[in-house]
């Protein structure tokens, strides 16, 4: 029988993206009309409803899942953000999700799996409490569970780190093959095991250090994913380009050269950050990498500059803003998904989002079996 789930904070639908075709969405929710309806225009209207988190009930949601993903805001975790954490309004929409679950269990439905999503500031915001938190309400919930750090640039060309709690309702098998006693240095970043040194025992007892296996599928390229010509965004002109050429320090620049010598076309991406010169003073400077990946996709609400992009061919350098196309591709989205007409709907729609092929790679070697699983019970060693 086809696996089901729930899709919160679902933006334009890329867990639905990844957890296709083999899983089936009974229900979806955004609180963003424009997502939503971005949302509908590739997955149909019967799913998506926008709305607040917070006015849902457990009621409104149809069936029995298999699994609920929540992918919630970052901006409050993130550290660019505020610091608000999980007190934040935004960011706080976790205490939304954790409602409607809660009413699930009550109505004994809850899914046998759920799955967060967020930034890896989360492990240290507010000196690790909002983690903590996070590992509290989901032990209340009934689950447990453990995290694992999955950096998009092992399946796609863009250095994305993200944090993915997976929870496993207690009284489901879980496949001894997906858990293991100690971490794994691949997936459980130094942070990630510093904040699950600071866990209270009987969260430590409900923890499990999930088994990944090592991706084996092949990176596209960045330079296969940039555009000749994109219809929504313009080549720089000679001054523009000239302007952020000298916005560059000398390492930076020095970088530019070795690239016009290399004798072949190079591609590779721009980030306007904020710096302190050689006097203390803040300064913005282009800082650029040819290594073949694109920074991590962001978005000018979470108070970031867009991407640039700057090919190399001999004397011949341009720049231009990365296209919502651009954006998608990065993303791992197929050139068939319809993107909002506006670039900065589409830009922001990506930058938001998920990256698709580590949400399949997630479905394949922990949901899935999970999902299929008979196995008898077994506790994890500590």
């Amino acid at each position: 029988m086809q696996p089901t789930f729930y899709e919160f904070f679902a933006g334009g639908g890329m867990a639905r993206a990844g957890l296709s075709p083999y899983w089936r969405c009974l229900f979806a929710n955004d609180f963003d009309a424009k997502k939503a309806e971005t949302y509908r225009t590739n997955w149909g209207c019967g799913e998506m409803v926008d709305c607040d988190i917070h006015t849902l009930s457990a009621s409104d949601l149809p069936g029995r899942a298999d699994l609920a993903w929540a992918s919630f805001p970052c901006q409050d975790l993130s550290l660019a953000g505020n610091g608000a954490g999980l007190a934040g309004e935004r960011s706080g929409a976790f205490w939304g999700f954790w409602n409607l679950m809660s009413g699930l269990r009550a109505a004994r439905r809850a899914p046998r799996t759920l799955v967060l999503e967020n930034v890896g500031g989360t492990l240290s915001s507010h000196e690790g409490r909002d983690f903590r938190d996070l590992c509290r309400a989901l032990s209340s919930l009934g689950y447990v569970f453990g995290t694992v750090t999955i950096d998009a640039v092992k399946f796609l060309p863009q250095s994305r780190p993200r944090l993915f709690f997976v929870a496993v309702r207690m009284d489901v098998a879980i496949p001894p093959s997906l858990f293991r006693d100690s971490p794994d240095r691949q997936w459980a970043t130094d942070a990630l095991r510093r904040a699950h040194a600071q866990l209270a025992p009987d969260l430590k007892s409900s923890w499990r250090w999930w088994d990944l296996p090592t991706p084996s599928s092949e990176v596209v390229t960045l330079s296969s994913l940039i555009m000749d010509e994109p219809s929504d965004v313009a080549w720089h002109t000679k001054a523009e380009t000239g302007y952020l050429l000298r916005m560059m320090s000398d390492v930076n620049r020095a970088k530019v050269s070795a690239a016009k010598e290399a004798g072949v076309r190079v591609v590779g991406t721009i980030y306007r950050r904020t710096r302190h010169d050689e006097t203390g003073a803040k300064v913005q400077r282009a800082e650029v990498r040819f290594d073949g990946v694109a920074g991590c996709l962001r978005t000018s609400s979470g108070g970031s500059s867009r991407q640039t992009v700057i090919v190399v061919e001999g004397n011949r350098v341009r720049t231009r803003l990365l296209s919502a196309r651009e954006a998608a591709r990065l993303m791992g989205l197929p050139d068939s998904y319809i993107l909002p007409t506006r670039y900065n709907d589409a830009y922001h729609l990506a930058g938001d989002g998920l990256a698709v092929p580590v949400v399949a790679f997630l479905r394949d070697n922990i949901l899935t079996p999970i999902a299929q699983s008979h196995a008898p019970l077994r506790v994890a060693a500590e």
